[in-house]
């Protein structure tokens, strides 16, 4: 497997090594990425081109590639006899009292 395609490396690694100098003839480092096939575009129906729509999908999708690649299920299930475990919430602090001029 040639490591110029390796998951570790970043968009711009994977470009300059396949294209050093890639700033002479692209505009952006995707315009280069697209051309050299390291991404593509995706077209989509026009009933997905509200913004909403379109970042469902890409969570998902993202979501879904986390899990492949690391594991884990998208809930932990809940079992009668394990504690639920609290969620993150906000963090209350106290408020600091301004002292008071008189």
């Amino acid at each position: 497997m040639d490591d110029r395609h390796s998951p570790g490396l970043t968009l711009r690694q994977q470009v300059e090594a396949l294209l050093p100098g890639w700033q002479t003839w692209y505009p952006s480092i995707f315009a280069a990425a697209e051309d050299l096939g390291l991404i593509r575009a995706r077209v989509c129906p026009p009933g997905q081109l509200m913004l909403s729509a379109r970042h469902a999908s890409v969570r998902t999708d993202a979501e879904q590639h986390h899990r492949d690649r690391w594991g884990g299920l998208e809930e932990e299930l809940q079992t009668d006899d394990r504690p639920a475990v609290a969620t993150a919430g906000r963090s209350r602090r106290k408020r600091r009292r301004k002292p008071r001029s008189d």
